[in-house]
């Protein structure tokens, strides 16, 4: 039986070995700035600060907009991550007046890193990788939490002190003006905007696929206004052990994820996908919170170019890929998208093209896929032609 995506990652990250920070029951260092906020026990989840054992600007531990343009490798990130003490305190969402949460508040919206100084009740131990949120190193429950206060962001100040402005409104309007992704993420998941008494704390991998699916819905309604793309275009991109396949055709907005995760434990070579139409999607995506992030990533990508297209992305993962979280996939696919495409007449060449650069036989995403079949049988073409 084939495992579900969320199962077959854990079974990816339980055979890892990797040794993370050492500390001790007192911890004097930076925060990037840096939270993380739970989802076990919702509504009652464990909320803190995540900490590096130094003192400076430690704001490149938890950029992920600012690895892939630079070129950063995987160990690099996961050494940056690994780095990350989390502290956590049991804390209900609906607390954001508390004392506490304003210390979480501070940090989120905060331009600069932030000294912080904890105690915990015993010395933090293990990792946590993930396929939905970036990597974090030890971990343990405080006992005493103080930072020092920095100047915040101004356009996060500016949402944070609107209490007549919806979450959503906030996002879309953040992301219109540049503030990184990462940035906002944060801002909403320490319940530092929204409407006066509707903030609460939104768990950390809740909050990254709220932000990826407001902006993305938001996209989605002004490139349906844009004139359709003429040719087929095709962008790739490799990193991080990973081929990404971008496949715009001359259609309305419909749109298709398919990821191949390729012998990374043994032999395996499994393949998870969903799609959705010119509506949306309403129900959860079955392959998680990378769905979104790379939604969003092509719907910014059609919205700056002033078009539309239906986008097919094909993923392929190779022994060596470590999860890292859903900005592994919005990244690539960003940077996939502003570099010149290919471009094709018809979507039987584009594929031919494409199929050289695959470990993975074209034949395979093929078999799994609804709207590529689509495009195919509009186009009356044979499965056999790519076998």
């Amino acid at each position: 039986m084939l495992p579900g995506k969320g199962a077959y990652l854990r079974q990816v990250t339980a055979g890892m070995k990797m040794a993370s920070v050492e500390v001790g029951k007192e911890l004097d260092g930076s925060s990037p700035p840096s939270v993380f906020i739970g989802s076990w026990n919702y509504p009652n989840v464990l909320a803190g600060p995540m900490v590096a054992p130094v003192h400076g600007d430690t704001s490149i531990m938890d950029t992920p907009e600012s690895w892939i343009p630079t070129h950063t490798t995987q160990e690099e990130i996961i050494g940056y991550r690994l780095n990350m003490v989390r502290g956590k305190r049991p804390v209900r969402v609906t607390d954001v007046g508390s004392s506490f949460v304003e210390k979480l508040q501070e940090i989120s919206l905060s331009a600069t890193s932030l000294r912080s100084e904890v105690n915990f009740e015993s010395a933090p131990s293990g990792v946590s990788f993930s396929g939905d949120h970036t990597p974090y190193g030890p971990s343990a429950p405080m006992e005493r939490f103080e930072i020092e206060g920095g100047s915040w962001n101004r356009n996060l100040e500016k949402v944070y002190y609107d209490t007549d402005l919806t979450a959503s409104d906030a996002i879309v309007d953040l992301h219109r003006k540049d503030v990184p992704f990462s940035v906002m993420q944060k801002a909403l998941s320490t319940g530092s905007m929204g409407m006066g008494k509707a903030r609460r704390l939104v768990p950390t991998r809740w909050s990254i696929t709220a932000c990826d699916t407001t902006i993305g819905n938001a996209l989605r309604q002004k490139v349906a206004a844009n004139p359709i793309i003429d040719t087929v275009r095709v962008h790739e991109f490799d990193s991080l052990h990973n081929h990404y396949t971008v496949l715009l055709l001359p259609t309305g907005w419909q749109y298709e994820w398919m990821e191949a995760f390729l012998r990374i434990i043994g032999n395996e070579e499994l393949i998870f996908a969903d799609h959705e139409g010119h509506r949306g999607k309403h129900e959860y995506s079955s392959v998680g919170g990378c769905y979104y992030s790379c939604r969003m990533a092509v719907l910014e990508a059609l919205h700056r170019e002033g078009m539309q297209a239906g986008a097919i992305i094909l993923r392929e993962a190779y022994r060596g890929y470590v999860p890292l979280g859903v900005f592994n996939v919005r990244e690539n696919v960003r940077h996939a998208l502003l570099g010149p495409p290919r471009e094709f007449e018809d979507v039987k060449s584009a594929l031919s093209d494409t199929k050289t650069r695959l470990a993975l036989p074209l034949s395979r995403f093929i078999e799994e896929s609804t709207l590529l079949c689509d495009v195919m049988r509009g186009g009356q073409m044979r499965l056999s032609s790519f076998l």
